[in-house]
């Protein structure tokens, strides 16, 4: 592992997912608008975001296995990126996609989800699909690494086909797979050329340092001294043991200290990491206190200087919503990512 220097993270592509900025009265085109201007190069696609902009178009409620429909108004919406100097890094969140019992109405919905989204990527022009670690209760589906596997081996196949990828995120709530060592597991198992990591700070230090239901916002089960070493060791292993190659981009979002703390019961079938990640998330140096930094110094020390995304859902610390003009705050959100950049150099 060599020093991280300033000339090497100076290089890193920068995208900000479409889903992290403005509110329902924000349009995609004013969206993508203040994302270019701020300096971002790419985004990442939100599917609400195609389906907000359809409805937009047509005036209607389209409900969101309109396939057709979405295929027509992802052209436009691949030439509004063209216009405003974005590619589509990525279509995401692909959700709850892995380990439904075989013979099942949900897999096979599944799977026919995911041939529609693929023509989808096709229209758009990008090549990488997010999937996100399900997050289903364990006695609907199956939690064996061998039924996860085969699923996302059989989703990477069909985007092999098509010369796409695959991204898969641990989320932090995640019935299987809610640390970084267990989507790396997976990802190694499945075993294929065009499946790599997504990886998110908050994710990853909101799954082993952090807890929303705790008074000291950390985990509380083993002494703070205990925790920090463990954390440590981990971000140590995450960068002597992962190929950069088989990371696809790092996510990048704090998270806000909960007070009063989150109750441990889910809510409307939601964990409480779940209910944290939705609301709770701001940008780096703007109120939170994960340790962002050890997350990213520890990808980037894997030799990874591929792309950094700003996924954030900042709704303040008391989750009632937060106002901003969009233009300022995605020019604030640029000059997050690089004082976090610049902070993870060694020199």
């Amino acid at each position: 592992m060599g020093p991280i220097t300033r000339a090497s993270v100076r290089s890193i592509p920068l995208a900000y997912a479409s889903c992290s900025i403005g509110s329902s009265s924000d349009t995609l085109p004013r969206k993508l608008q203040a994302i270019s201007k701020a300096g971002f190069t790419s985004i990442e696609l939100s599917f609400p975001d195609i389906l907000e902009y359809a409805e937009h178009l047509q005036g209607k409620h389209i409900s969101s296995d309109s396939f057709s429909e979405l295929v027509n108004v992802s052209d436009a919406i691949r030439d509004l990126c063209q216009a405003n100097s974005l590619t589509i890094m990525m279509l995401q969140p692909f959700t709850n996609f892995e380990g439904w019992p075989r013979g099942t109405a949900e897999r096979e919905n599944a799977f026919a989800t995911a041939r529609a989204w693929i023509e989808i990527m096709k229209v758009l022009g990008t090549d990488m699909l997010q999937v996100g670690a399900t997050d289903i209760p364990p006695d609907k589906i199956s939690t064996t690494r061998e039924a996860v596997v085969s699923d996302l081996r059989e989703l990477a196949d069909m985007l092999a086909k098509h010369n796409f990828r695959l991204a898969y995120e641990n989320w932090c709530w995640s019935t299987h797979a809610p640390g970084w060592k267990d989507a790396w597991e997976i990802v190694s198992a499945v075993d294929r050329p065009n499946i790599g990591l997504c990886l998110d700070t908050f994710q990853i230090a909101g799954s082993e340092w952090a807890d929303p239901t705790t008074e000291s916002g950390v985990i509380e089960e083993v002494p703070y001294g205990v925790l920090r070493e463990n954390f440590a060791a981990s971000m140590d292993e995450l960068a002597r043991t992962i190929p950069p190659e088989k990371i696809y981009l790092l996510q990048i979002s704090d998270a806000y200290r909960m007070s009063p703390p989150l109750t441990t019961e889910p809510i409307e079938g939601l964990r409480p990491r779940g209910q944290w990640s939705h609301d709770y998330r701001p940008m780096p140096y703007d109120g939170g206190y994960l340790p962002i930094e050890d997350v990213a110094k520890a990808v980037l020390k894997t030799g990874f200087r591929g792309w950094f995304s700003m996924e954030i859902f900042d709704s303040g610390p008391d989750g009632t919503g937060k106002k901003y003009e969009i233009k300022a705050y995605a020019k604030k959100a640029m000059e997050s990512m690089q004082k976090l950049l610049m902070n993870c150099t060694d020199e």
